[in-house]
């Protein structure tokens, strides 16, 4: 097959639309879980949100059966993309190849892992942009994704045809 021949891709039909009522199940989910995030982090002056946190409900509320949804997935791969953005900005510098081998780094880690959560592919991204210390790691890294974990248990499981997660 020709390389350009390629972009064309197979053919294969685009997956069915949701259903309504799956698709306002999951604007609620993603609704809950950023409100209690937001809400946390005004309250308590505290950093509980960043930005991959959008995306992670994007897959825990419409996509719960996927292995990138579960809560191994979700809490190990924030955590591990945000500990190692924090290690190569603080040990190897604020560069554009530090971040690159970053990111790097974080993907090959949840591949190991088998912790591949791919909104947390951001996270090294983020640690640089913001310059964060290390307690970043725990607030809103940890707290934020152990969060959304929660309420997608709770929420997702009030569905009379969902069961969440998969696996642990």
């Amino acid at each position: 097959m020709n390389y350009l021949n390629k972009f064309r891709g197979k053919n294969t039909p685009i997956p069915p639309r949701a259903k309504l009522s799956e698709i306002a199940f999951a604007w609620f989910g993603g609704f809950i879980a950023i409100t209690l995030i937001g809400y946390l982090t005004q309250e308590y002056n505290n950093l509980f949100i960043m930005g991959s946190f959008g995306a992670s409900c994007v897959l825990i509320f419409g996509f719960l059966q996927s292995p990138f949804s579960q809560p191994r997935n979700i809490v190990a791969g924030h955590l591990f993309s945000t500990f190692i953005g924090l290690l190569f900005l603080h040990f190897v510098g604020d560069t554009w190849w530090s971040m690159a081998l970053a990111l790097a780094t974080a993907i090959a880690v949840m591949m190991i892992t088998r912790t591949v959560h791919p909104p947390a592919g951001s996270n090294p991204l983020i640690v640089f942009l913001v310059s964060a210390n290390w307690d970043y790691l725990i607030f809103p890294s940890l707290a934020g994704s152990l969060l959304l974990t929660v309420v997608a248990l709770i929420f997702n499981n009030l569905h009379s045809k969902r069961i969440y997660p998969e696996y642990w």
